[in-house]
């Protein structure tokens, strides 16, 4: 049986998202990911009615005449949800940790695709997959899912983004929508397998930050334990340390944001205690104007 205490936060989760899903974000959602998903059909001659950038030339070529790939639209999309649970998750200066505040945005997530009658799953990692949902559709299955992802508590406390995704790839046998939520702090080098990944499905990074990881708060010396590895660290808090610190914080952002432009994945920032709703709607904004485009 549920703690009290996780089942209040559950429900207020869930009736404070389904009020944002169906006054905002339901359209949104639709409009940038509804018709995107389709599979080949078969090809036939082309038309003067078809679009040009759907001719086959190694299949016109051979026929010597013009031919183009004929595609269905897929009537549901599949979404997997992927959320790093590694120790540094835990981390938040504020009232919320990042692994809550990511919570809070793959449940908006969830509830939009169910409500767009999509299936849903969701893959937890750390250092190893921890728990991998399949997809399924309603709420009680959202529900189990949220559940999941407040409550799950890990084996690992690292983190490997590359397995999770070369994980995620075998796990889905068609083409889905995948979110990507953590804090890349660490992870390892996983470009590769996000270039991978996004190839055949549309991946989509939630980087959740704290501001207090960019921008140390107060000019103390203190002992730092990292929460992944254990080590400790020492900062002595002078002039000179705290903008080494910011320098070196913004840098590893900036590395962050570059290796996901050159994957082609787009990316959302989420702050730690932020309410979801803002990115979200900003990134649905600029699917929509690319869509246009």
């Amino acid at each position: 049986m549920l703690p009290v205490e996780l089942m209040k936060q559950i429900r207020l989760l869930e009736i404070r998202t389904n009020r944002i899903v169906d006054e905002i974000t339901g359209g949104a959602y639709r409009s940038v990911f509804k018709g995107r998903g389709i599979e080949f059909d078969e090809v036939r001659e082309y038309t003067v009615d078809d679009d040009v950038r759907d001719i086959d030339w190694n299949v016109s070529a051979r026929m010597n005449a013009p031919y183009v790939k004929k595609y269905i639209e897929e009537r549901e999309l599949n979404v997997l949800l992927m959320i790093d649970l590694s120790a540094s998750g835990n981390f938040g200066s504020g009232d919320k940790s990042k692994r809550r505040t990511a919570a809070e945005l793959a449940a908006l997530l969830a509830f939009s695709a169910a409500g767009n009658g999509d299936k849903v799953s969701l893959l937890l990692f750390t250092d190893r997959t921890e728990l991998y949902v399949p997809p399924r559709k309603g709420r009680k299955h959202t529900l189990r899912m949220i559940r999941d992802m407040l409550a799950f508590e890990p084996a690992g406390k690292g983190t490997d983004i590359g397995l999770a995704l070369r994980e995620a790839k075998d796990l889905l046998a068609k083409r889905s929508v995948i979110f990507l939520l953590s804090d890349f702090v660490a992870g390892g080098n996983f470009e590769s397998a996000l270039k991978t990944v996004n190839r055949k499905h549309d991946l989509i990074a939630v980087r959740v930050r704290d501001e207090a990881e960019r921008a140390w708060p107060l000019p103390l010396g203190v002992e730092i334990e990292d929460a992944e590895t254990g080590e400790m660290l020492s900062f002595g808090g002078t002039t000179g340390e705290l903008a080494a610190f910011a320098k070196a914080a913004q840098g590893e952002l900036d590395d962050r944001a570059r290796l996901c432009a050159r994957a082609q994945v787009d990316l959302i920032d989420l702050h730690c205690g932020e309410d979801p709703l803002k990115p979200l709607v900003n990134f649905f904004n600029r699917r929509r104007r690319r869509i246009r485009r």
